[in-house]
């Protein structure tokens, strides 16, 4: 049998078990073994700090690798005894089999050869050059295709670099997404459980109201019986009479029966529906959702707890179209089928017939009413201080309006397009509910405390919002006291 060579032999022992090449920052196990730090990390992957050894299927704890620096030299000498057998087979320039220097190439088989493999039957039909003739070609051959290979590394980098800021990019949104959910979700959880302790609170007040006045009921019904009662015995006895007696007085007696008829109060039947379409108007999921978002909810909870400042409001003549009159103290405005005639200045509109207030908020909460005194068109809201005043305009958001209608029979928020509202009748007062911190508006029923139309919030930030009147022919308009 031959001998073994010595280099095999070496570099089998350099040899790491799993990736099958030199060890590179080899390490040793509690078992004894040896493996390139890399490779024993990527097979101890996972949570667990107990694992097994590769190859003697030791149970070894990972955090005991410790660095083999002797290995680490046996293979730097492998290595270079490897480098040195290579060239003694046919480096430096020389033929591996003749020991000749390798001055010539072989086209068909792209590949250096010497003086005796060129004479040889290998070679000799073949094209044959001297290898300083061929290397600038090949040389540029390789040029051209490490431009190419770098031109289509640099694109890669660049889709690389690109997908990783979408990849960022997306992620900070679906977190921006996720924490806006969440709170959105909260305000509903919480606007709903005030809502229903709310509308709890108030069925305890119409059960109160109920027993009232079915105890009242009962007494006046007690009291009438009574008297009844006694009319009807009375009468039985007026009957036993004779003729003669019976008839005696007897206009008298039958208008005692009349005025003896008892007659039942609706009021309970009353306050019931009364209460029971308030109560619906509160909670109607249709009315109360559609259209409305987390942020509005949590608006008009807090309408409900009156966080708003009253805010006194008087109107602007300056501002008034010349077909609105004012009154004297500058709390209501009606039409006026006699045009006025008024200076045509830059702060007075001149084709709607709409009319601002004084005061301008910039800032805080403030809300203030407005009574309904008849009439088929009207709208009521706010408005940018630099609404436009001239020419045709806007009634929306986006001309700087945020305001609720009424036209002919109908109730619609000046959204764009304009939403519809559920009013089953016209409200005599409307609250109008100003937050500027978050750019929001609430129209509520002063009345029935319902809720009519919320717009979204950041409507207009950091602008100076105005009280805004539009009254249509027939129609009057007043701020509440």
């Amino acid at each position: 049998m031959a001998a073994e060579n010595p280099v095999e032999s070496l570099q089998d022992e350099v040899t790491c078990s799993i990736c099958l090449e030199y060890f590179n920052d080899p390490v040793i196990t509690d078992c004894g073994h040896n493996f390139c730090r890399a490779c024993i990390s990527q097979c101890w992957e996972g949570p667990d700090p107990a694992a097994s050894c590769p190859q003697c299927r030791e149970t070894v704890q990972q955090r005991h690798l410790r660095p083999n620096r002797q290995l680490a030299n046996m293979v730097e000498i492998a290595s270079r005894l490897s480098s040195q057998a290579a060239k003694a087979a046919g480096g430096d320039g020389v033929c591996g089999e003749h020991r000749e220097a390798l001055k010539l190439f072989c086209k068909e088989d792209e590949t250096s050869i010497c003086l005796v493999c060129h004479l040889s039957w290998a070679h000799r039909a073949h094209t044959v050059v001297p290898v300083e003739e061929v290397t600038q070609e090949y040389k540029e051959k390789v040029q051209a295709h490490l431009k190419t290979l770098r031109e289509e590394r640099e694109k890669l980098l660049g889709w690389k670099a690109s997908g990783e800021g979408k990849s960022r990019e997306f992620l900070k949104q679906t977190q921006t997404e996720r924490q806006k959910i969440v709170a959105e979700f909260q305000q509903l959880r919480q606007f709903l459980e005030e809502q229903e302790l709310l509308l709890l609170a108030r069925l305890e007040k119409l059960d109160e109201e109920i027993v009232r006045i079915q105890n009242d009921n009962v007494s006046e019904l007690s009291a009438q019986i009574s008297r009844l009662s006694e009319l009807i015995g009375e009468m039985e006895g007026k009957c036993q009479q004779p003729a003669s007696e019976f008839l005696q007085d007897i206009r008298s007696t039958l208008s005692r029966c009349e005025k003896g008829t008892f007659q039942t109060s609706p009021e309970l039947g009353e306050v019931v529906s009364g209460f029971l379409q308030t109560t619906h108007a509160l909670s109607e999921p249709e009315r109360k959702f559609k259209g409305t978002s987390a942020a509005e909810l949590e608006h008009q909870r807090g309408e409900t707890l009156s966080t708003h400042r009253q805010a006194q409001v008087m109107l602007d003549p300056a501002t008034a179209h010349p077909d609105l009159a004012l009154a004297v103290d500058r709390k209501s405005v009606s039409w006026t089928s006699n045009r006025q005639r008024l200076p045509n200045s830059p702060e007075r509109f001149d084709t709607a017939l709409c009319v601002l207030g004084c005061e301008g908020f910039t800032s805080g909460r403030h809300c203030w009413e407005v009574e309904l005194g008849g009439g088929e068109r009207w709208a009521v809201g706010v408005a940018r201080a630099s609404v436009r005043r001239k020419g045709a305009i806007s009634f929306s958001p986006e001309g700087g309006i945020w305001a609720v209608e009424r036209w002919w029979g109908q109730f619609r928020a000046l959204t764009s397009p304009v939403t519809p509202l559920p009013l089953s009748r016209a409200p005599r007062r409307i609250r109008v509910c100003l937050d500027c911190d978050r750019g929001q508006v609430t129209f509520i029923d002063a009345g029935a405390e319902a809720p009519i139309f919320t717009f979204p919030p950041g409507s207009f930030p950091g602008e100076r919002i105005r009280p805004w009147l539009w009254v249509g022919p027939g129609s009057q308009l007043s701020l509440a006291p």
